[in-house]
């Protein structure tokens, strides 16, 4: 990884979409300053697109799509995206899964996050967990004592063993049914939303992330940057950013926004 100084003024003068992660990258320690708050408008203002890819469960995103200065967003590691048109008061929301699907599966869901609980003492549900609509979260850290890496890979295993896919963020285990991930749905947003080929239109994007469930998106985009915390997960990441900032968690954010912003407006 590039310190963020190296990211070239050519590439950044042609970004047109900013795409971040939430938790401990727009946030810092569960909280969202007031200083990350406000380059979310500030980017916005500069003319990018401003598009979370969080792992945060529906019943937030709805709140975040309506509340933010966002354009749309992706929740639950790429269940679902929501886009909110405040013009015309209407509110788009596209899911991987069919309504029965996601009624199905939230019964094998439920079943794998007690066999979760039982097994792996000090474990917990997601305190977001009643808002989901397609996924499990097991908290490792974020309202619980931090686990040790054996236990939250003991998470990970028991989800997979169980047929579901598994990724661990910074505070949490998600596990769900199906093959999407954050890239998947971010792909048929671009193309339903804004009509936009990503493939086509690659250097036109920068994705902020801090952890390993943000590799598929790390793996894809070049102008792919990391906040400074990510460097706790550095030795189990197959897939890096190209570039880091300084600073970590939403000062990183805020850090990576001054730098859009400044090149643009030069």
């Amino acid at each position: 990884m590039r310190p963020l100084t190296e990211f070239p003024a050519q590439q950044i003068q042609s970004v047109k979409y900013l795409l971040a992660d939430i938790d401990d990258t727009i946030t810092t320690e569960g909280r969202l300053t007031p200083d990350a708050y406000t380059a979310l408008a500030r980017l916005q203002d500069a003319g990018l697109k401003v598009i979370p890819i969080t792992g945060r469960p529906a019943g937030w995103c709805d709140h975040f799509a309506r509340m933010w200065p966002i354009d749309a967003i992706v929740g639950e590691n790429g269940a679902f995206y929501f886009c909110y048109d405040h013009e015309m008061r209407t509110f788009k929301k596209r899911f991987s899964a069919t309504d029965a699907q996601r009624a199905e599966n939230r019964r094998r869901l439920d079943d794998v996050s007690q066999l979760i609980l039982r097994e792996v003492p000090g474990s917990a549900l997601a305190s977001d967990q009643n808002y989901r609509e397609a996924d499990i979260a097991i908290d490792f850290c974020e309202d619980v004592a931090p686990l040790p890496e054996p236990e939250i890979q003991r998470i990970v295993t028991l989800m997979e063993d169980n047929g579901l896919t598994a990724k661990v963020s910074s505070i949490h285990v998600n596990g769900w049914i199906g093959d999407y991930d954050k890239l998947t749905m971010t792909k048929i947003l671009m193309a339903d939303v804004f009509d936009c080929d990503i493939e086509k239109e690659k250097g036109d994007f920068v994705f902020v992330g801090d952890s390993p469930n943000d590799q598929p998106m790390f793996g894809y985009f070049p102008n792919a940057v990391g906040v400074a915390n990510l460097k706790n997960f550095e030795s189990s990441l197959t897939q890096m950013p190209a570039y880091v900032t300084e600073l970590e968690a939403g000062s990183g954010f805020v850090e990576l926004a001054n730098s859009l912003i400044s090149v643009r407006r030069s």
